[in-house]
């Protein structure tokens, strides 16, 4: 069964442009990997430095694997210099109610 997973990044609204460039570069091998099912990102329209990942992984284990990748790729310590806070991550079930 997928999950869904939401990350909400703080973005400092001076280097959102920035930041969005080096998704833009990082998007297609986070969207190739194994078990992501879905990887759109969302800009807050009222909140100039909140960015919203919006992705669906096959299973939290693989989702949590991409991260470590990501970790020992340099990619999550690169972040740092945008952020204006923590980031904070949610895991979600559907509901079919």
């Amino acid at each position: 069964m997928s999950i869904w997973v939401t990350i909400d990044l703080p973005i400092r609204p001076e280097r959102r442009d920035d930041f969005l460039e080096l998704i833009k570069g990082t998007a297609p091998d986070t969207r190739a990997y194994d078990g992501c099912e879905l990887f759109d990102i969302y800009l807050d329209q009222d909140t100039a430095g909140r960015v919203l990942f919006y992705e669906r992984w096959e299973s939290k284990e693989k989702q949590e694997k991409y991260m470590a990748w990501r970790t020992e790729t340099g990619v999550v310590d690169s972040l740092g210099e945008y952020l204006a806070g923590e980031p904070t991550f949610s895991y979600f079930d559907k509901f079919d109610g």
